[in-house]
């Protein structure tokens, strides 16, 4: 068990199943900056844990994510199955998700984040 972290690139969001753009396993601050994202956007109407939840990502997202990455500044995110910090590792793979991203959504896809713990 643990946290497993996935990007997908649809063509439209109630596409069931999309192109894997990335995977992560046990990347637990960029859980902690998607779930922040999320609850910001549904504030108030949700309850609960950021778990098997899609959440599609504009431009604005990325952008804000990739400035997190290179700053160092993804949030401390703690879970039982989500593992240490390990932005040092994913660095580089999270920039060439940003990269990717962005592509996506510039061609007019939809890039959704998703996860599982």
């Amino acid at each position: 068990m643990g946290l497993d972290q996935y990007a997908f690139v649809k063509d439209t969001l109630d596409q069931e199943e999309g192109e894997e753009l990335a995977y992560w396993r046990k990347h637990p601050n960029l859980q902690g900056f998607m779930e922040r994202l999320w609850r910001n956007r549904n504030e108030g109407s949700i309850s609960g844990d950021f778990n098997c939840e899609q959440l599609p990502l504009s431009l604005e997202d990325i952008d804000l994510l990739e400035s997190a990455v290179t700053n160092g500044m993804l949030p401390e995110t703690h879970g039982f199955f989500f593992g240490g910090n390990s932005d040092e590792d994913y660095k580089e793979a999270d920039l060439k998700f940003c990269a990717a991203a962005r592509e996506a959504l510039n061609a007019g896809k939809v890039v959704v984040y998703d996860s599982w713990w």
